[in-house]
């Protein structure tokens, strides 16, 4: 049996013209499984205060980060706010967690921006002192990262082991770890310059999403049926005419978006119709369009386009090909999407 569907939305912001407690519940009214935060220094709440927030204003919605970036805190003070969080909530968190990619958040703080395996050794330390501390007694670890000396994890979390584990990746190491380790794996572009340019954007074709899936099955081995998968939907779009907007988002990897600004506003330039004839240059996107056709867009899981009927189509379709089951849509116009939830929640 296919694992059912489920749906998260991840905001930076109140909705307009609401409290943030509004937005809450009006999500949770919606059916939204969870509400998801980002984890950046630019405009956005903070996640574990808005987290904490949302939580108290809802019943049954969960909370987490998409994802918290791992060294922005230390794994002990990250432990010890979730696992509060955990406690006042009766278990309704979800513990995200990234080995970190945005290369604009270390350059503004002045943390130094660490090569992919230096930062993926320490992510992989964080991991396991978070688990060892959300274990039963006390936990001592000695690694190159970290040094933990007979700490016992307090308050003791709502379910034996601890919230719900939720990695982001997209990398072959990541994703062994992932798979190793998580409960919730979710599937990602490998960001390797640090913004989401035209080469990550290409990272989310349907090939590409086939071997990550291998990747995930070498490591998870025999608890991989265990494991839900999930998705950031970053463009989602009720349309007539999916084919012909798919066709403009190809179009525009081949047209030279800014790639300062990041792919995804030119991915929703197109959506809108729009054409940035003044954008700057690069090598990456100029030749961003080879291989990036209509049919990869409309495959990629991190878009959906079409009709209502047609998007808890293409949904299903992807379970089935990728067992992806958990999706989170990204901002405001993901409420639009409330008759599609109610469709497939659960289902």
């Amino acid at each position: 049996m296919p694992t059912p569907f489920r749906f998260a939305i991840q905001l930076s912001h109140p909705l307009p013209g609401t409290t943030w407690a509004e937005t809450a519940r009006r999500v949770e009214q919606v059916g939204f499984s969870a509400l998801h935060m980002p984890d950046h220094f630019g405009d956005q709440l903070a996640p574990v205060t808005a987290m904490a927030w949302a939580a108290a204003a809802t019943e049954e919605l969960k909370v987490g980060a998409l994802v918290f970036d791992n060294d922005y805190r230390h794994p002990v003070v990250l432990h010890k706010e979730l696992a509060t969080l955990d406690a006042l909530t009766g278990g309704r968190v979800e513990l995200g967690l990234g080995a970190g990619w945005m290369r604009w958040d270390y350059e503004r703080s002045g943390m130094d921006y660490d090569e992919p395996k230096i930062r993926v050794d320490r992510f992989e330390e964080a991991l396991l002192v978070l688990k060892g501390l959300f274990a039963s007694g006390e936990f001592s670890h000695h690694g190159t990262h970290y040094t933990i000396d007979a700490l016992e994890g307090l308050p003791r979390p709502t379910v034996e082991g601890g919230p719900p584990i939720m990695i982001g990746a997209g990398g072959p190491r990541m994703l062994g770890i992932a798979g190793a380790h998580a409960d919730i794996i979710g599937v990602n572009a490998r960001i390797p310059s640090g913004t989401v340019d035209a080469e990550a954007a290409k990272d989310f074709a349907p090939e590409r999403i086939d071997q990550k899936l291998e990747w995930i099955r070498a490591a998870a081995g025999d608890r991989f049926d265990d494991i839900e998968l999930n998705v950031l939907v970053f463009l989602a779009t009720i349309t007539d005419d999916a084919r012909g907007m798919a066709q403009g988002i190809a179009a525009m990897f081949g047209g030279e978006p800014s790639i300062e600004r990041g792919v995804g506003a030119a991915v929703n330039a197109a959506a809108n119709g729009a054409h940035d004839d003044k954008a700057p240059t690069s090598d990456a996107a100029s030749n961003s369009s080879g291989g990036f056709t209509t049919d990869t867009v409309l495959g990629a899981p991190a878009i959906l386009l079409g009709t209502l009927d047609e998007m808890a189509d293409t949904l299903r379709e992807r379970r089935e090909r990728w067992g992806i089951s958990y999706i989170t849509l990204q901002g405001p116009e993901a409420l639009n999407l409330a008759p599609l939830i109610a469709t497939l929640t659960g289902t």
